[in-house]
């Protein structure tokens, strides 16, 4: 997917070339940084981010290692925005290994090693794990009949850039089921205002986005009054990025902060709240940025429905409920610091922090879960049978 200009790209992909949005820099810069192969290890921009690590500052091999310094150092972020960066960095870089001497079987050990080490970036989010399991199926297929190691690269090479494209189809499926089921809300208004948080756009995905895809298709349709997004603090996603990606849109946006979200519903000023999901456990339990449970539980309060918007590739069956979600904690600096911890002191010194990047909503607290399959919703109880759901799908490709 080359850059296009006439829309936000967090992701810029072109056979060999991987460009990605610096999120950091956001909204008063757009700068593109390039991930070209090994060589970009002796950047500028590279040795900054590399210095700020706390242990990958050594590794400068390859874009794939660069990759995980951008993850960590939030230049990209988002669940699903993060996969597929991760996975066409290793792309690029397998791109380059024309003199690689090694069998089909060197070279999947190669590919799953550089993978594994990806997924260690992000643990909450888990669209990452997901894409690398899916990955290393396509290189070890691949490797089973290959007689040469490019073969093998070559296929991880396609596989990566399939999940490109199926992203961004994926999120505007998202948008449009979300915008289906929002519509039912509509009763003497003929339009409906719409809370969300964080970023969830198209800077948070290969395009488009999910929950913000859905205030997107809502826009569209004609039906959105407006959309409230939170500034979402410590790292101001919403006010660097949501605001960004609405402003740039045109869709009718008013920033909120964090904690005027409770006041804005008992104004009756919001019909609806929408967030995205990094993790989604079996039973719906969802892990998303921190704020998130409060959001819920004063739209509960209010009556007020509460949707969460994931591709399938964020629900981990594996996990029974959200409490064996691991959430990660961000640096001190983030609450510290101003703009996230790159700016100046405003705290104390030597106050203790505590900084989770995440929290989990529970079920109960949840409408309806906006997938790109459908509306996964509950039955009479406060879980939801995702298992259910899924295993529907299957039996309708069967």
């Amino acid at each position: 997917m080359e850059r296009n200009n006439n829309s936000l790209q967090s992701i810029c992909y072109s056979s060999g070339s991987l460009q990605l949005l610096d999120q950091r820099k956001l909204p008063l810069e757009v700068i593109y940084l390039d991930i070209k192969d090994a060589t970009d290890g002796c950047s500028s921009w590279l040795t900054n981010l590399s210095q700020q690590c706390d242990s990958i500052g050594h590794y400068l091999a390859g874009p794939a290692q660069l990759l995980r310094s951008a993850i960590r150092e939030m230049v990209v972020r988002g669940a699903p925005a993060i996969a597929i960066a991760a996975a066409l960095s290793l792309a690029v870089e397998v791109s380059k290994l024309q003199a690689f001497d090694g069998t089909p079987d060197n070279a999947a050990s190669f590919l799953i090693e550089k993978l594994e080490y990806l997924v260690t970036s992000r643990p909450t989010a888990v669209n990452l794990s997901d894409a690398a399991t899916k990955l290393k199926e396509v290189i070890s297929n691949a490797a089973a009949t290959a007689k040469e190691a490019q073969s093998v690269f070559r296929a991880y090479i396609e596989a990566a850039k399939i999940m490109l494209e199926d992203d961004v189809a994926s999120n505007k499926a998202i948008g449009s089921y979300g915008a289906r089921v929002l519509q039912h809300l509509l009763k003497d208004s003929k339009r409906l205002s719409i809370l969300t948080h964080c970023n969830t756009g198209s800077l948070a995905t290969a395009g488009y986005g999910t929950a913000l895809g859905v205030i997107r298709a809502v826009h569209t349709e004609g039906f959105l009054e407006r959309a409230y997004c939170t500034e979402t603090r410590p790292f101001n996603q919403g006010s660097r990025l949501t605001a960004f990606e609405l402003v740039h849109d045109k869709i009718p946006a008013t920033l909120v902060a964090d904690s005027a979200a409770a006041a804005l519903m008992k104004e009756g000023r919001v019909d609806a709240v929408i967030v995205g999901a990094d993790r989604v456990a079996a039973n719906g339990d969802t892990a998303n940025k921190i704020g998130t449970y409060s959001l819920a539980l004063c739209a509960m309060y209010h009556n007020i429905p509460f949707y969460v918007a994931a591709p399938l590739t964020s629900i981990d069956l594996s996990l029974s409920s959200g409490k064996e979600i691991v959430i990660e904690e961000r640096s001190p600096m983030e609450l510290t610091h101003t703009r996230g911890g790159l700016g100046e002191q405003v705290a104390a010194s030597g106050i203790s922090v505590w900084n989770p990047a995440f929290d989990v909503t529970p079920a109960n607290l949840i409408t309806g879960i906006v997938t790109e399959k459908g509306v996964i919703t509950k039955t009479g109880t406060d879980a939801f049978e995702i298992r259910h759901f899924i295993q529907n799908l299957a039996n309708r490709l069967v």
